[in-house]
Protein backbone atom coordinates (compact mmCIF):
# COMPACT_ATOMS: atom_id res chain seq x y z
CA UNK A 1 0.00 0.00 0.00
CA UNK A 2 2.82 1.90 0.85
CA UNK A 3 3.85 1.65 -2.42
CA UNK A 4 0.52 2.67 -4.38
CA UNK A 5 0.60 5.44 -2.46
CA UNK A 6 3.71 6.61 -3.38
CA UNK A 7 3.25 6.26 -6.70
CA UNK A 8 -0.05 8.02 -6.73
CA UNK A 9 1.46 10.97 -4.59
CA UNK A 10 4.00 11.34 -7.65
CA UNK A 11 1.60 11.21 -10.26
CA UNK A 12 -0.54 14.03 -8.77
CA UNK A 13 2.12 15.87 -8.08
CA UNK A 14 3.14 16.09 -11.38
CA UNK A 15 -0.08 16.59 -12.82
CA UNK A 16 -0.43 19.66 -10.64
CA UNK A 17 2.87 21.31 -11.44
CA UNK A 18 3.15 20.24 -15.23
CA UNK A 19 -1.03 20.80 -15.94
CA UNK A 20 -0.72 17.09 -17.95
CA UNK A 21 -1.25 13.46 -16.36
CA UNK A 22 0.09 11.91 -20.19
CA UNK A 23 4.05 10.82 -20.21
CA UNK A 24 4.24 10.21 -23.78
CA UNK A 25 3.98 11.95 -27.33
CA UNK A 26 5.54 15.75 -28.52
CA UNK A 27 7.45 17.43 -25.17
CA UNK A 28 7.91 14.28 -24.04
CA UNK A 29 11.34 15.38 -22.66
CA UNK A 30 10.71 18.67 -21.42
CA UNK A 31 7.36 17.39 -19.26
CA UNK A 32 10.00 14.53 -18.09
CA UNK A 33 12.23 17.37 -16.80
CA UNK A 34 9.22 19.30 -15.57
CA UNK A 35 7.91 16.24 -13.58
CA UNK A 36 11.06 15.68 -12.09
CA UNK A 37 11.15 19.25 -10.84
CA UNK A 38 8.05 18.80 -9.46
CA UNK A 39 8.18 15.63 -7.53
CA UNK A 40 11.97 17.76 -6.03
CA UNK A 41 9.87 20.60 -4.52
CA UNK A 42 7.04 17.95 -3.32
CA UNK A 43 9.35 15.95 -1.52
CA UNK A 44 11.17 19.42 -0.47
CA UNK A 45 7.90 20.80 1.13
CA UNK A 46 6.80 17.27 2.66
CA UNK A 47 10.62 17.10 4.32
CA UNK A 48 9.85 20.49 5.90
CA UNK A 49 7.16 18.71 8.23
CA UNK A 50 9.84 16.89 10.29
CA UNK A 51 11.40 19.72 12.04
CA UNK A 52 7.91 21.83 11.78
CA UNK A 53 4.82 19.36 12.53
CA UNK A 54 2.01 21.64 11.40
CA UNK A 55 2.58 24.65 8.97
CA UNK A 56 0.46 26.59 6.95
CA UNK A 57 1.21 27.38 3.41
CA UNK A 58 3.44 30.72 3.45
CA UNK A 59 5.33 28.88 6.58
CA UNK A 60 6.08 26.28 3.80
CA UNK A 61 6.37 28.83 1.06
CA UNK A 62 9.22 30.90 3.16
CA UNK A 63 11.16 27.38 4.11
CA UNK A 64 10.93 26.25 0.73
CA UNK A 65 11.25 29.13 -1.11
CA UNK A 66 8.45 29.00 -3.47
CA UNK A 67 5.96 30.78 -4.45
CA UNK A 68 2.60 30.17 -2.07
CA UNK A 69 0.18 29.17 -5.33
CA UNK A 70 3.25 26.94 -6.53
CA UNK A 71 3.04 25.63 -2.58
CA UNK A 72 -0.99 25.90 -2.36
CA UNK A 73 -0.85 23.19 -5.54
CA UNK A 74 1.87 20.72 -4.12
CA UNK A 75 -0.18 20.73 -0.77
CA UNK A 76 -3.27 20.49 -2.87
CA UNK A 77 -1.73 17.03 -3.98
CA UNK A 78 0.22 15.42 -1.40
CA UNK A 79 -3.44 16.06 0.33
CA UNK A 80 -5.23 14.28 -2.32
CA UNK A 81 -3.01 11.45 -1.70
CA UNK A 82 -3.12 11.21 2.07
CA UNK A 83 0.49 12.42 2.89
CA UNK A 84 -0.50 15.97 4.65
CA UNK A 85 -3.89 16.34 6.63
CA UNK A 86 -5.30 19.85 6.82
CA UNK A 87 -6.87 20.35 10.39
CA UNK A 88 -10.54 21.57 10.49
CA UNK A 89 -9.91 23.82 13.46
CA UNK A 90 -6.93 25.85 12.29
CA UNK A 91 -6.76 25.11 8.55
CA UNK A 92 -3.09 24.48 8.99
CA UNK A 93 -1.18 21.40 7.82
CA UNK A 94 0.48 18.47 9.06
CA UNK A 95 1.56 14.59 7.63
CA UNK A 96 -0.80 12.42 7.05
CA UNK A 97 -1.89 8.74 6.78
CA UNK A 98 0.08 7.96 4.10
CA UNK A 99 2.59 9.43 5.42
CA UNK A 100 3.24 7.71 8.92
CA UNK A 101 2.38 4.19 7.26
CA UNK A 102 5.49 4.74 4.54
CA UNK A 103 7.29 5.71 7.83
CA UNK A 104 7.10 2.26 9.69
CA UNK A 105 7.52 0.43 7.00
CA UNK A 106 11.08 2.05 6.84
CA UNK A 107 11.17 1.63 10.37
CA UNK A 108 10.51 -2.09 9.93
CA UNK A 109 12.80 -2.22 6.13
CA UNK A 110 15.77 -1.22 8.53
CA UNK A 111 15.20 -3.36 11.64
CA UNK A 112 14.93 0.08 13.32
CA UNK A 113 11.94 -2.04 15.41
CA UNK A 114 14.64 -4.63 16.86
CA UNK A 115 16.83 -1.76 17.60
CA UNK A 116 14.27 0.12 19.62
CA UNK A 117 13.94 -2.37 22.70
CA UNK A 118 17.89 -2.08 23.27
CA UNK A 119 17.40 1.81 23.46
CA UNK A 120 14.81 1.69 25.57
CA UNK A 121 16.57 -1.06 27.80
CA UNK A 122 19.83 1.75 28.27
CA UNK A 123 17.24 4.54 28.62
CA UNK A 124 15.60 2.62 31.54
CA UNK A 125 18.63 1.64 33.30
CA UNK A 126 20.45 4.92 32.70
CA UNK A 127 16.96 6.93 32.98
CA UNK A 128 18.14 9.07 30.35
CA UNK A 129 17.29 10.19 27.30
CA UNK A 130 18.93 7.72 24.39
CA UNK A 131 19.49 8.94 20.67
CA UNK A 132 20.45 6.71 17.85
CA UNK A 133 21.63 9.00 15.04
CA UNK A 134 23.34 8.86 11.47
CA UNK A 135 25.82 11.11 9.41
CA UNK A 136 23.67 13.80 7.21
CA UNK A 137 26.68 15.63 5.33
CA UNK A 138 27.96 17.36 8.06
CA UNK A 139 25.05 16.97 10.61
CA UNK A 140 23.64 14.39 12.40
CA UNK A 141 20.24 13.54 12.00
CA UNK A 142 18.35 11.54 15.01
CA UNK A 143 16.83 8.03 13.55
CA UNK A 144 15.57 6.99 16.86
CA UNK A 145 14.94 8.45 20.35
CA UNK A 146 13.83 7.45 23.70
CA UNK A 147 13.06 10.31 25.63
CA UNK A 148 13.73 10.13 29.69
CA UNK A 149 10.89 9.77 32.35
CA UNK A 150 12.77 11.92 34.61
CA UNK A 151 11.32 15.67 34.78
CA UNK A 152 14.40 17.64 34.22
CA UNK A 153 15.43 16.42 30.37
CA UNK A 154 16.08 17.50 27.21
CA UNK A 155 14.05 16.80 24.32
CA UNK A 156 15.07 16.32 20.75
CA UNK A 157 12.71 14.27 18.74
CA UNK A 158 13.56 12.06 15.49
CA UNK A 159 14.27 13.90 12.72
CA UNK A 160 16.38 16.57 14.48
CA UNK A 161 19.47 17.41 12.72
CA UNK A 162 22.77 18.23 14.98
CA UNK A 163 25.78 19.72 13.49
CA UNK A 164 29.21 16.98 13.92
CA UNK A 165 31.28 19.63 15.63
CA UNK A 166 29.46 19.75 18.76
CA UNK A 167 27.70 16.46 19.34
CA UNK A 168 29.16 13.45 20.74
CA UNK A 169 27.64 11.48 17.87
CA UNK A 170 29.31 13.37 15.33
CA UNK A 171 33.01 13.21 16.81
CA UNK A 172 31.94 9.41 16.84
CA UNK A 173 30.87 8.80 13.47
CA UNK A 174 34.10 10.98 12.49
CA UNK A 175 36.09 9.71 15.03
CA UNK A 176 35.74 5.66 13.60
CA UNK A 177 35.92 6.36 9.66
CA UNK A 178 38.24 6.02 7.26
CA UNK A 179 37.40 9.23 5.32
CA UNK A 180 39.33 12.13 5.60
CA UNK A 181 37.82 14.88 8.15
CA UNK A 182 35.04 17.11 6.34
CA UNK A 183 35.32 20.84 6.10
CA UNK A 184 33.35 21.79 9.04
CA UNK A 185 32.26 25.12 10.73
CA UNK A 186 33.41 25.25 13.87
CA UNK A 187 31.01 27.42 15.24
CA UNK A 188 31.11 28.59 19.13
CA UNK A 189 27.48 27.53 20.00
CA UNK A 190 28.62 27.29 23.60
CA UNK A 191 31.48 28.12 25.66
CA UNK A 192 32.27 24.88 25.64
CA UNK A 193 32.61 24.70 21.64
CA UNK A 194 35.65 23.53 19.71
CA UNK A 195 36.11 26.34 17.34
CA UNK A 196 39.26 24.75 15.24
CA UNK A 197 40.31 21.73 13.07
CA UNK A 198 43.31 21.49 15.44
CA UNK A 199 41.49 21.11 18.93
CA UNK A 200 39.20 18.49 16.95
CA UNK A 201 41.59 16.09 15.70
CA UNK A 202 42.71 15.86 19.13
CA UNK A 203 39.35 15.14 20.50
CA UNK A 204 38.70 12.61 17.96
CA UNK A 205 42.04 11.07 18.78
CA UNK A 206 40.76 10.79 22.80
CA UNK A 207 37.17 9.27 21.00
CA UNK A 208 39.11 6.30 19.28
CA UNK A 209 41.19 5.55 22.72
CA UNK A 210 38.89 5.02 24.77
CA UNK A 211 35.96 4.08 22.48
CA UNK A 212 33.52 6.61 23.06
CA UNK A 213 32.92 10.42 22.66
CA UNK A 214 31.51 13.18 25.08
CA UNK A 215 30.03 16.57 24.31
CA UNK A 216 30.19 18.55 27.76
CA UNK A 217 28.07 21.08 26.90
CA UNK A 218 29.11 21.91 23.30
CA UNK A 219 25.77 22.17 21.60
CA UNK A 220 23.44 22.89 24.63
CA UNK A 221 24.45 24.50 27.50
CA UNK A 222 23.38 22.40 30.53
CA UNK A 223 22.98 19.27 29.01
CA UNK A 224 26.27 16.93 28.40
CA UNK A 225 26.38 13.41 26.17
CA UNK A 226 28.53 10.03 25.83
CA UNK A 227 27.98 8.06 22.57
CA UNK A 228 29.27 5.13 21.21
CA UNK A 229 29.64 4.01 17.85
CA UNK A 230 27.83 1.51 16.04
CA UNK A 231 30.75 0.02 13.75
CA UNK A 232 30.77 -2.58 10.43
CA UNK A 233 33.08 -4.82 9.50
CA UNK A 234 35.44 -2.50 8.49
CA UNK A 235 35.28 -0.86 11.57
CA UNK A 236 33.43 2.10 10.43
CA UNK A 237 31.29 3.89 12.17
CA UNK A 238 27.87 3.70 10.67
CA UNK A 239 25.26 4.75 12.97
CA UNK A 240 26.11 5.90 16.73
CA UNK A 241 24.06 5.88 19.98
CA UNK A 242 23.89 8.64 22.55
CA UNK A 243 22.90 9.12 25.96
CA UNK A 244 22.11 12.52 27.22
CA UNK A 245 21.16 14.33 30.28
CA UNK A 246 21.26 17.25 32.44
CA UNK A 247 25.18 17.78 33.49
CA UNK A 248 24.19 18.19 37.10
CA UNK A 249 23.62 14.79 36.96
CA UNK A 250 26.08 13.46 34.16
CA UNK A 251 29.25 13.21 36.69
CA UNK A 252 32.55 11.68 35.59
CA UNK A 253 32.18 8.53 37.77
CA UNK A 254 28.35 8.23 35.85
CA UNK A 255 29.85 9.14 32.01
CA UNK A 256 32.10 6.19 32.54
CA UNK A 257 29.55 3.87 33.73
CA UNK A 258 27.47 4.98 30.76
CA UNK A 259 30.00 4.54 28.42
CA UNK A 260 30.18 1.19 29.46
CA UNK A 261 26.42 0.94 28.62
CA UNK A 262 26.47 2.71 25.52
CA UNK A 263 29.46 0.12 23.84
CA UNK A 264 27.36 -2.76 25.19
CA UNK A 265 24.11 -1.83 23.55
CA UNK A 266 26.11 -0.63 20.23
CA UNK A 267 27.38 -3.81 19.80
CA UNK A 268 24.34 -4.95 20.53
CA UNK A 269 22.66 -3.22 18.32
CA UNK A 270 25.32 -4.20 15.51
CA UNK A 271 24.59 -7.48 15.87
CA UNK A 272 20.74 -7.37 15.93
CA UNK A 273 20.49 -5.30 12.88
CA UNK A 274 23.41 -7.40 10.76
CA UNK A 275 26.36 -6.05 8.44
CA UNK A 276 23.90 -5.84 5.43
CA UNK A 277 21.58 -3.47 6.87
CA UNK A 278 24.44 -1.46 8.42
CA UNK A 279 25.98 -0.94 5.18
CA UNK A 280 22.98 0.77 3.80
CA UNK A 281 23.19 3.58 6.49
CA UNK A 282 26.46 5.40 5.12
CA UNK A 283 25.58 8.33 3.33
Amino acid sequence: MAILWRDVACSNVMASETGDTTQSGKGSSSKSVAGTKAIDRALHVLSSFVTTPEQGITEIAADSDLSPSTVHRIVRALVQSGYLEQSSETDRYHLGHAAHVLGQSARESWGFDRALPILERIGSITGESVNMGIADGNDVVVLLRIESVQPLRFDQPAGSRISMHCSSMGKTLLAFTDDPLPKLDYARITPTSITSEVEYEKELAKTRERGYAIDDQESIPGVSCVAAPILNAEGVAVAAIAVQGPTVRMTDERIEAIAEQAIASATEIRATLGLDKLSGLIR
